[in-house]
């Protein structure tokens, strides 16, 4: 098991414990097991019942909780400070002993069913779930985190008991701590934790600077473009235009991460929401977004509107790739690119939850932890050309997909 640690002046402590899971490792056909498996990982272990599980950190004012994404599911918790050790043992205990009983099975499947079909009523988020299915096809990746009904009905004990123990083993596995305390105290409280409640694999390894990198997987082949539209009934469109992208293992990343904030982040003043919205008042949203993956990305736009405004927003779109492939941005406003991205990254890492999901993240996919200050001078670094390619590349016309709901 990998361990980081950060310091900070806060009475509240996080930990956070990443397991390399997710639906990229399942075998196909059973997308969503992972997912099933992590909201049976509070329904009781060989020394706590569900109620316990679920008190034990409620009852001292924090909070337990738990996602899962395509590679991997995450179990954390906020605690204060001289209660850490209680959420350490806590997260220990569910990932080495859950014993999975038979009716919260059942009645948890009955659960993650219904979630399935929430989501299939929410277009705007499911459309995003469709696009990868359809870019990432014959790849693990295709599979959507919560899976399909079909499986899922399944699904049974000896199949999740048999991924949890394949899965939730120390060598894949990263725990993470932000608090006010020393250094060693937490690591020895994470080792003691380990050898209470695992069977095998007690070392841990602090993922320092001379951690050496995890193999860095080949890249999925690519799929040919498409342009798929699917009638849903509904009174507005949605759309998801987008490409394949560089890996997180890529250097590229920077630049391509930069660009997606300019044209589309999570800011008032991106170049679509000042466009399609503000001057045009053609979406009630627009964004544009990146996700990384070990072995493949995927760089899309996202916007929803009337369906008669279709046509005008994409061309719209089409103006705004076209002009960034284009033209170089200006110095200044590069700067300003780069101002704003490291001042939502450094406001975003101030928040102690965020930081120690992050960290984890990073321990996972780079062995170590990339802190701000180094990704801040990766930012800095970028070249106005450098922003040019990776919009040549992936918003390259030829290679874009679409996926539009109507």
């Amino acid at each position: 098991m990998k361990f980081a640690f950060k310091r900070s002046l806060s009475p509240v402590a996080y930990c956070a414990l990443h397991v390399k899971t997710g639906t990229r490792y399942e075998e196909s056909g059973r997308g969503g097991l992972a997912h099933f498996t992590e909201h049976l990982l509070f329904k009781g272990t060989e020394s706590r019942s569900a109620g316990a599980v679920n008190s034990c950190i409620e009852k001292l004012g924090g909070e337990l909780n738990a996602y899962t994404t395509k590679e991997e599911t995450v179990i954390h918790a906020t605690t204060l400070k001289e209660d850490l050790r209680k959420a350490v043992n806590l997260l220990m205990d569910i990932a080495f002993r859950c014993t999975f009983p038979e009716r919260e099975i059942e009645k948890e499947r009955g659960v993650v069913l219904e979630e399935i079909n929430t989501y299939k009523d929410s277009p705007s988020e499911q459309i995003y779930d469709d696009f990868e299915e359809l870019m990432f096809e014959g790849t693990p990746l295709s599979m959507p985190v919560l899976g399909k009904a079909k499986y899922l009905r399944k699904a049974d004990r000896d199949v999740v008991a048999g991924y949890y123990k394949k899965m939730f083993v120390p060598e894949n596995m990263f725990f993470t701590i932000v608090a006010d305390m020393d250094e060693k105290k937490a690591e020895s409280m994470v080792l003691r934790a380990l050898e209470t409640y695992a069977t095998t694999g007690y070392s841990l390894d602090s993922g320092r600077e001379e951690t050496i990198c995890p193999a860095i997987p080949t890249p999925l082949p690519d799929n040919p473009a498409f342009e798929r539209t699917v009638n849903r009934h509904g009174h507005q469109a949605h759309c998801v235009i987008g490409a394949r992208a560089y890996p997180a293992y890529d250097d590229r990343r920077i630049p391509l991460s930069l660009l997606i904030n300019i044209l589309g982040g999570p800011v008032a003043n991106s170049k679509l929401n000042l466009l399609l919205r503000e001057r045009y008042g053609l979406v009630y949203s627009v964004d544009a977004s990146y996700s990384m993956f070990s072995d493949a990305g995927a760089a899309v736009i996202y916007f929803g509107c009337e369906k008669s405004n279709v046509p005008r927003c994409r061309s719209l779109v089409g103006k705004t790739l076209a002009h960034l492939r284009e033209t170089p941005l200006s110095p200044a406003a590069l700067a300003a690119a780069k101002k704003q991205l490291l001042g939502q990254m450094a406001i975003a890492s101030d928040n102690g939850e965020a930081q120690v999901l992050s960290m984890g993240k990073s321990l996972m996919t780079y062995g170590r932890v990339i802190d701000n200050r180094e990704t801040a001078a990766l930012i800095e670094s970028v070249t106005a050309g450098q922003i040019l390619d990776a919009a040549q590349e992936i918003f390259n016309p030829s290679a874009m997909s679409e996926l539009l709901f109507i």
